[in-house]
């Protein structure tokens, strides 16, 4: 770990520049800003953080690649968006499970981004097959996925995402766990601040709120018949 923080006010002041200024031209010109003040710091926390996501389960994986590793595109896929802005305004970084084809899979997630600052644990937006998979290991077994959202857990993050108005087909809407079988995504999200990402010790606080994320990760990769 190095002395000094992985990310600093610069990483920020980056990010601020670039919602205000979100344009190919404007890019082009801070490519090096965004090189030593965002991309490297990030690389560079992900390999770093690898013998601590180790003690957390052997079955995720740290992939400090430029492109196609655990840190997300800054690009964003317009394609299908009204919304033109080429670049993202915020940085990801994805701890998947080694057997994880995309974003949609367990994982240890961090978000930097201005004003909203979060670490997330679980799995965001799964398909069809696998939420059904995942509803029916809370409804085997509830207790299992109360002990591991609750306590400590409940204590730093918290359950959100988007869910379903109605109960899924064929669950009692009167079910205890009803909430949490309506849900679209299945994740916790840790609230962060500026100066806890730019301590020194931010790499110790990430594994911490990894290990606490650890239970919830370990129930969902059971559901799937993934290991943990």
């Amino acid at each position: 770990m190095p002395a000094s923080p992985y990310f600093t006010a610069a990483t920020f002041k980056f990010l601020r520049d670039l919602a205000n200024n979100n344009n190919r031209e404007w890019f082009a010109d801070n490519k090096e800003r965004f090189e030593e003040k965002l991309r490297e710091p990030a690389l560079t926390f992900i390999r770093d953080f690898e013998s601590n996501l180790h003690k957390v389960s052997p079955h995720f994986r740290a992939d400090a690649r430029k492109s196609g590793g655990s840190m997300f595109r800054i690009y964003r896929d317009v394609r299908f968006s009204k919304d033109k802005s080429p670049y993202k305004t915020h940085t990801g970084i994805q701890f998947r499970h080694e057997l994880g084809k995309d974003a949609h899979c367990p994982g240890f997630y961090l978000h930097l981004q201005p004003g909203e600052l979060f670490a997330g644990v679980g799995i965001w937006r799964p398909d069809t097959a696998t939420t059904n998979q995942i509803r029916g290991a809370l409804l085997a077994d509830p207790e299992r996925w109360k002990r591991a959202t609750s306590g400590r857990f409940s204590r730093t993050f918290e359950l959100a995402g988007e869910q379903l108005k109605r109960a899924p087909r064929g669950i009692d809407p009167e079910h205890p766990l009803v909430d949490d079988l309506k849900r679209k995504d299945f994740i916790g999200v840790g609230r962060l601040t500026e100066k806890s990402v730019t301590s020194p010790d931010f790499i110790k606080q990430f594994a911490t709120l990894c290990r606490v994320g650890g239970p919830m990760i370990g129930f969902l990769c059971d559901a799937l018949d993934v290991p943990f």
